[in-house]
């Protein structure tokens, strides 16, 4: 069973958009919505229109990503 996630304070940098009010690690968060959206938890589709931040490193691999990966 997961540990709960880590809490940080939100940071004090200036950011565009609201500023965010819970920081979690990719690797503690990923786990848990992966198994709300395998198990199909209801409450997730409450949260699909919400922005996410990212860093500039991490959307660059994931775009990359989307536009290699093999087609089913």
């Amino acid at each position: 069973m997961p540990g709960y996630p880590r809490v940080y304070p939100p940071s004090l940098e200036a950011s565009e958009g609201p500023p965010a009010t819970v920081r979690v690690q990719l690797g503690e968060l990923l786990p848990l919505v992966a198994l709300a959206h395998r198990k199909n938890y209801l409450w997730l589709r409450d949260f699909l229109e919400d922005e996410v931040a990212i860093t500039e490193d991490l959307y660059g691999v994931l775009k990359a990503f989307y536009q290699t990966r093999p087609s089913a």
